[in-house]
C-alpha cells in the first residue's frame, strides 16, 4: 500500500510513523515515571516523540546522505548518553536508556522505508515495558528446572537446527537432517508448551486442568499418575475425569501432528478419528461434570531433557531407513505393517515416518488406518495402566477409554474394508 504512494507521501509516512513510534513508547514511559519530582524524569512523552522524528529524518536522509543521516544519528545517540549517563550513575535502571535507543533505531528503520517492521518493533517494546509486574512474577515464580528447561528447548529449537543441511542422506536416502530435527523441534515444542501451561496453571485450577495440560505431551504418563492416585485413598471422580480428558487431548495432538507432518494423510485419518474424538470428549466431559473440583498433583516434571530427545531422533532415523526398505520388499502393506509395529512404541514417529515416505509409497487411506491401529494399542496400554494401578476404583476411567476404543476399532474396521 504504501509503495503505490507519491514519493513525498511515502517519506512522510515514514517519518509520521517514526513520530508516533516515539509518542507510543513516551506514553508508557510518561505514566512509568509519572510520580516522580519534576526535575528527576529524563524523557517522557515529548521527549521520546521528539527522539522519534528526528530519528526518522535521520533515517529519511541516510537513504540519499548516508554521511549526513549517520551524523544526526549519532548526535542523537550521544545526547542519550549525556542525558542517562548521570542519572544511572546514581539508579542502575536501564529500562528506560535502553527503551530510549531502541526507539532510535526503529525511528531509524521507519524513515528508510521499513515502516510496518518499524510500527511492529514499536508495539513489541511498549508491550514489553508494559508488562513489568507480570515479567517480573512469572521471574519470581521460576526455579532452576524451569530456566534449565528453557535452555535446553533454546538449545534444539534455535541452536542446531540453522545449521543442519537440507537434503537426502544415508542408505536408501531416508534422511534429511534438517527435516529430523524439525520433527524434535516440534515434538518437544508441544512439551515445552505444556510443561510451561503446567507450571503457570496446573496447581491452581487442580487435577482436571493438569490433565489436560499433561495430555498435551504424554497422555500415558498422566494415566500412570492419576490411576496410582486412584489406587489410594486420595483419589476420587477427578482422576478418573483427568485420564478420560487426558486421552481426548492425545487425540487433538496426534490430529494436529498428522496435519503438519503428513498433510498427504490428514483427511483419511480425520474421517477415520472423528468419532472416537467425539466420544472422548464427551465421555471425559461427563466425568469431568461429575468431578468435585480439586487440587492434584502435576504431570510428570521437566519433559525437555537432550538424552531422550536423541533416541528420538535416533528412532526415527533408523524407521525411516526400514521404511525405505519394506517399501521395496513388500510394497504399502508391508510399510503399513511397520508404522503400526513402530506406532506401538511411539505414535509420533510412525506419524514422522508416514509423512517422510514419497507420496507413491503407500496409499493414504492405508497409512492412516496403521497410524490409527497405532493408537488403539496405545490406548489399550492405558487402560491396562488404569485397571492395573487403579483396580475398581478405576472403572469409569476404563469404560471412558474403553467406549473411544471400540468406536475408533470400528472406524478401522469398517476402512480396511472398504480398501
Amino acid at each position: 500500500m504504501i509503495e503505490s504512494l507519491q514519493p513525498w507521501a511515502r517519506e512522510a509516512v515514514g517519518v509520521g510513523a517514526a513520530f508516533a513510534a516515539g509518542a507510543l513508547i513516551g506514553l508508557e514511559r510518561g505514566f512509568h515515571l509519572r510520580q516522580e519530582e519534576d526535575g528527576q524524569r529524563v524523557a517522557g512523552l515529548r521527549t521520546f516523540s521528539l527522539l522519534g522524528l528526528g530519528g526518522g529524518i535521520a533515517g529519511l536522509l541516510s537513504v540519499n546522505e548516508p554521511l549526513l543521516g549517520a551524523l544526526l544519528a549519532l548526535m542523537l545517540g550521544a545526547l542519550l548518553v549525556s542525558a542517562y549517563g548521570f542519572r544511572f550513575r546514581y539508579r542502575a535502571d536501564a529500562t528506560s536508556p535502553v527503551a530510549a535507543v531502541a526507539t532510535l533505531a526503529i525511528a531509524l528503520l521507519s524513515g528508510i522505508g521499513h515502516v510496518g517492521l518499524a510500527m511492529a518493533a514499536a508495539a513489541v517494546v511498549v508491550l514489553v515495558l508494559a508488562s513489568r509486574e507480570e515479567l517480573h512474577g512469572f521471574v519470581d515464580r521460576l526455579d532452576r528446572r524451569d530456566v534449565l528447561a528453557l535452555a535446553r528447548f533454546a538449545v534444539i529449537a534455535l541452536a542446531v537446527l540453522p545449521f543442519l543441511p537440507d537434503g537426502r542422506y544415508g542408505p536408501y536416502g531416508a534422511w534429511n537432517p534438517a527435516t529430523l530435527w524439525w520433527v524434535v523441534v516440534l515434538v518437544t515444542g508441544f512439551s515445552f508448551a505444556g510443561y510451561i501451561a503446567n507450571r503457570l496453571f496446573g496447581a491452581r485450577h487442580g487435577t482436571v486442568a493438569t490433565a489436560l495440560i499433561g495430555g498435551v505431551y504424554s497422555s500415558t504418563a498422566v494415566t500412570q499418575s492419576l490411576s496410582q492416585r486412584l489406587g489410594t485413598a486420595e483419589g476420587g471422580e477427578a482422576e478418573s475425569a483427568g485420564i478420560a480428558l487426558a486421552s481426548a487431548v492425545m487425540y487433538l495432538r496426534v490430529i494436529v501432528l498428522v496435519a503438519i507432518l503428513a498433510p498427504r494423510l490428514f483427511q483419511p485419518f480425520l474421517v477415520l478419528v472423528i468419532p472416537a474424538l467425539i466420544v472422548a470428549w464427551a465421555a471425559g466431559w461427563w466425568l469431568y461434570r461429575r468431578a468435585p473440583k480439586s487440587e492434584g498433583g502435576a504431570p510428570p516434571g521437566n519433559p525437555i531433557a537432550l538424552l531422550p530427545a536423541f533416541g528420538f531422533v535416533l528412532f526415527v532415523a533408523i524407521a525411516a531407513v526400514a521404511a525405505r526398505w519394506a517399501e521395496q520388499r513388500f510394497g504399502d502393506q508391508g510399510i503399513a505393517a511397520l508404522l503400526f509395529l513402530m506406532g506401538s512404541m511411539d505414535v509420533d514417529a510412525a506419524i514422522v515416518t508416514a509423512g517422510g515416505l514419497r507420496p507413491d509409497a503407500i496409499a493414504p487411506v492405508l497409512a492412516a488406518l496403521a497410524i490409527g491401529g497405532t493408537i488403539l494399542a496405545n490406548m489399550t496400554v492405558k487402560l491396562g495402566i488404569t485397571f492395573a494401578n487403579a483396580r475398581g476404583r478405576g472403572r469409569s476411567a476404563a469404560a471412558a477409554l474403553l467406549a473411544s476404543m471400540v468406536v475408533l476399532g470400528v472406524t478401522l474396521i469398517i476402512g480396511w474394508l472398504r480398501l
